[in-house]
């Protein structure tokens, strides 16, 4: 007899469903969320699992790589890409791990991509470090709207940064806005000095594969965006043309057509938000140092939004990107922006 199995996770405890080839159960019960527990109560059925599917939820990594690690056949169940038969009129965590377990069953599972473990760690450690940085950002516009609001007058990044809490004081006869002022440049200097000990410990384990040190030719990407690139796309090979690559890097608009009318439209959020961010972090950068894409830039903005402009830059940046990841070749701006 052969068995499928789905499990609806949850934060703190998850809902394993066993069938048969007829969609009998034979198997169900709710678990807390421990390994062991886990995979005692699959035990039984092991000999005769074809699969087990997990959904896709923010806390998997210990459930998929434990199962895997115990010899389990595992599949990363993609839940945006799932739908149920809307003609339900009850549903309940059995039934969403019944229906992952059918889709197996009937080879239709959208999976999602199960990332190698031994990259996940690092790839993580940048994600923290882009995270740190939005910070950094926030923190540094914050100082700038209280110099703006207080003193009619602006104040530049690198300025921010050599600010000592007796220039703060002697800038603001406020006590409070000066109090505001120091605080926030304070965390300003906590948050930097820790996005500079990430990317320490970055530069100390990761290489640039090949296919990926050619990113460096790129205007705007350096070592570390070119990090983040190489870690959050993996395998070039899983992206089966460039629309699906800008595609999963949140870099194309979502509308649903008939019959030339706009119907309505789908997640854009869908894909790879870092990837996405990376991207955009380029086209700032690509902007700044390359004429030819400045001038392209310009161009989009003088008909749009500046937001709008800038994403397509990152939109062209990530498909140059993903011709040169599987060709390993150097960046050629006039085949991108010519």
């Amino acid at each position: 007899m052969v068995l499928y199995a789905g499990i609806d996770l949850h934060s703190n405890n998850n809902v394993v469903v066993v069938q048969d080839e007829e969609d009998n159960v034979v198997g169900r019960r709710r678990l807390r969320n421990d390994l062991r527990t886990v995979s005692a109560w699959l035990e039984p059925y092991r000999d005769d699992l074809a699969g087990v599917v997990v959904e896709s939820t923010y806390n998997w990594y210990w459930l998929v790589d434990g199962l895997m690690e115990q010899g389990y056949t595992v599949h990363l169940a993609n839940t945006v890409a799932i739908q149920q038969y809307n003609g339900l009129k009850y549903r309940d965590d059995a039934s969403d791990a019944r229906w992952l377990a059918k889709l197996l069953r009937l080879g239709q599972l959208p999976e999602g991509y199960i990332y190698p473990r031994e990259e996940r760690a690092i790839r993580d450690l940048l994600r923290k470090r882009s995270q740190l940085v939005r910070l950094a950002t926030m923190n540094l516009l914050s100082i700038q709207n209280l110099f703006a609001r207080n003193r009619g007058q602006g104040i530049s990044a690198n300025r921010i940064k050599q600010l000592t809490p007796e220039a703060v004081e002697a800038t603001f006869e406020d006590s409070n806005v000066a109090l505001a002022v120091k605080s926030n440049v304070k965390v300003l200097d906590c948050l930097l000095e820790q996005i500079v000990v990430l990317e320490k410990a970055v530069h100390g384990q990761v290489r640039l594969r090949q296919g990926y040190k050619k990113l460096l030719t790129v205007p705007g990407i350096g070592k570390i965006l070119a990090q983040t690139i190489m870690l959050e796309t993996g395998e070039i090979s899983r992206f089966r043309e460039v629309g699906n690559y800008v595609s999963y890097g949140r870099l194309v608009g979502s509308s649903h057509l008939t019959n030339g009318k706009r119907k309505g439209s789908g997640n854009t959020k869908n894909g790879n938000a870092f990837l996405c961010w990376a991207f955009i972090e380029a086209a700032n950068f690509a902007i700044r140092y390359s004429e030819t894409i400045r001038r392209y830039y310009q161009r989009k903005q003088a008909r749009t939004k500046r937001i709008v402009a800038l994403k397509a830059v990152a939109h062209k940046l990530a498909r140059a990107c993903y011709h040169m990841i599987k060709e390993d070749a150097v960046f050629d701006i006039t085949r991108a922006f010519g």
